[in-house]
């Protein structure tokens, strides 16, 4: 049985870049809430918030080139020639 996960198409490129920007505008919220609302002293909420920021921070790039390296997998350029744009 083949590896489903390897996968292309047109609909798991765009849920790629939709789920790395999200990744990436949790990340910047994360942090705007860790830095500004979040009081220092309360538990290290702070800290855990940030390290959760980080986190996101890794991960949005992770699934870019995770997206791309699949893209350039050969025989992957017939599946996506079938996209429309």
């Amino acid at each position: 049985m083949p590896a489903r996960i390897l996968i292309l198409g047109c609909r798991t490129m765009r849920e790629g870049v939709v789920a790395a920007s999200i990744f990436l505008v949790g990340a910047i919220a994360l942090l705007l809430v860790a830095v500004y609302l979040i009081p220092p002293g309360i538990l290290y909420l702070q800290h855990i918030t940030l390290f959760f920021a980080l986190i996101l921070v890794i991960l949005a790039p992770l699934i870019l080139i995770s997206t791309f390296l699949l893209s350039v997998i050969p025989g992957a350029r017939e599946k996506l020639d079938k996209c429309e744009h």
